[in-house]
């Protein structure tokens, strides 16, 4: 196979990595937008959100298995022809890069927003990103072990603001329940998936044909994507709790302001940078596998035997488009919520049921076929 690091991962670093990916952004940018949409009912959107996600995985599941030697972009070219296919794996492509370069704006406007005003959000997207090319340039395998190794930190960090924070819950914040409407409900939960799970569809460059196990990859991938869920509704039903539902809606990270209101005896207190810990280890992890889908999903489309000459090129372009990607803060949460949930669903919905219709096209032609030349050696 071209492009290839000739390394797999193993089912245990796959988990870790589904779950890490998935938690990503969501942890610190969704609450606030789950509210504004839900108010008090965002948990029960979240909820609702998880069970499409763990259906979603079904489907990823079934693409992945028709050709479990090849990935996504290998797949394309398989059942959409040559060049149909070259051309949806190009804008699969674009796609994984312009996500990412989003994903590195998000880091620079969180940093200079939150903890260091004063420093030029150009220099923070820079040493981000050389973190990042760093990452991908050693390869997928590198990438899982440190998933492996920062996953106990993030799961420490996660569990103590669950305890630190539970004192503070009022449960009136969530009451009444169902308040708000099935048509918000339904726009919240799409939100949600789609900040959450669609964007799972580029594992289909490493499931399964990058696991050491391939047959358990699937069970993987559903425990990776439902242990994400809980940490999320967790995270959102602790904001509304703590902070109330209008509170959460009007922040930008209310993750972030949750971990503000610690306070254990006057002592214990400003502890904020948690969160900040856990989200820089899960978005830099989600903007790797973003690079990672990039680069060698254009080695692979350019059939070059290494996609590692590309990782710095497209690394510079990648610091380029992140402080282009959105002009302003405004931009960027109209777009969030308006553009970003059809752009997504276009490969994380309609290109894998694109993929299913062609194998099964394909099938019956072999099948009419194959019965035609029965029938004519008879």
């Amino acid at each position: 196979m071209p492009a290839d690091e000739n390394g797999n991962i193993s089912v245990r670093q796959f988990t870790i990595l589904v779950f890490l990916y998935s938690v990503g952004t969501t942890i610190l940018v969704i609450p606030s937008s789950l509210a504004e949409v839900a108010k008090q009912d965002a948990w029960i959107a979240a909820v609702l959100g998880v069970g499409l996600a763990l259906l979603l995985v079904r489907l990823y599941s079934a693409v992945g298995n028709l050709f479990p030697g090849l990935t996504l972009i290998e797949t394309n070219e398989q059942l959409l022809g040559k060049w149909c296919g070259k051309a949806v794996s190009l804008l699969l492509v674009f796609f994984a890069l312009i996500t990412a370069s989003e994903l590195l704006y998000f880091m620079g406007t969180f940093m200079t927003t939150q903890i260091m005003p004063e420093t030029p959000i150009q220099a923070i997207n820079i040493l981000f990103a050389l973190v990042v090319i760093m990452g991908v340039r050693l390869g997928l395998e590198v990438l899982a072990r440190s998933a492996e190794i920062l996953f106990p930190c993030f799961v420490a960090l996660f569990l103590g603001l669950i305890l630190y924070i539970a004192p503070q819950i009022e449960i009136r914040n969530i009451q009444p329940v169902f308040e708000t409407g099935i048509k918000p409900l339904i726009f919240a939960t799409l939100l949600f998936i789609s900040v959450f799970s669609l964007p799972a569809v580029l594992f289909l460059m490493v499931f399964p044909v990058s696991i050491n196990e391939p047959q358990k990859a699937q069970k993987a991938f559903y425990i990776g994507t439902l242990l994400a869920g809980i940490v999320l509704i967790l995270v959102i039903a602790s904001s509304i709790l703590v902070l109330g539902a209008d509170t959460t809606s009007r922040q930008m990270y209310p993750s972030y302001v949750l971990a503000k209101k610690i306070n254990i005896g006057n002592f214990l207190q400003h502890i904020e940078v948690i969160v900040a810990i856990m989200w820089f280890i899960t978005i830099y992890l989600k903007m790797a596998i973003y690079f990672y889908v990039s680069v060698k999903g254009l080695a692979l489309i350019l059939h070059l035997k290494e996609y590692r000459p590309l990782v710095m090129p497209m690394g510079l372009i990648l610091v380029a488009f992140s402080l282009i990607v959105h002009p302003n803060i405004v931009h960027s949460n109209v777009y969030n919520k308006e553009t970003w949930l059809p752009f997504v669903s276009t490969f994380g919905f309609a290109l894998p049921l694109l993929l299913l219709a062609a194998a099964s096209f394909q099938k019956k032609q072999k099948v009419t076929s194959s019965d035609q030349c029965s029938q004519g050696s008879e």
